[in-house]
């Protein structure tokens, strides 16, 4: 089974789904079409991640980026349960998070406590959080942009 991040499909579900709720690209238009999910998962200077629709949802996507910021390899971070970013008393402020999305869509500007693998607190800032639906307008799950981070 080809990894996630280079299956074309789940690109264009991340891209189509970013355009349609937020108005426009998730990668650069100076990017040509054929290099974008190479770029978004190597080369990105912002961190992307997802997860699934499991009722404990589990992260189905980390880019270069996210895997740095917070301490996971591939294989490690798509096995984990994506509230596990979390420490356990921020867990209910991103669940509320979470819910915001789902009833409205997206949200842009969030910013929220997280946690490294090795334990690292660390501040993510101006987030966006949007509902990854594809064009017959089934959900996938969720995905976040993460343009800047600060230590704790």
């Amino acid at each position: 089974m080809l990894p996630l991040y280079r299956d074309p499909a789940f690109y264009q579900l991340l891209a189509d789904s970013y355009a349609r709720l937020l108005g426009q690209p998730l990668v650069p238009p100076t990017v040509p079409p054929a290099d974008a999910a190479r770029w978004l998962y190597e080369t990105a200077p912002f961190a992307v991640l997802a997860h699934n629709t499991e009722p404990d949802p589990v992260f189905i996507y980390g880019n270069k980026a996210a895997q740095w910021r917070f301490g996971y390899s591939w294989d490690e971070l798509t096995r984990l349960p994506s509230r596990l970013s979390a420490e356990a008393p921020n867990r209910e402020a991103r669940q509320q998070f979470l819910e915001r999305v789902q009833r409205q869509g997206y949200e842009a500007g969030y910013n929220g406590v997280r946690i490294t693998r090795s334990g690292q607190r660390f501040m993510i800032e101006e987030a966006t959080l949007w509902q990854l639906f594809d064009t017959q307008g089934h959900l996938h799950g969720q995905a976040v942009i993460i343009p800047r981070t600060r230590d704790l």
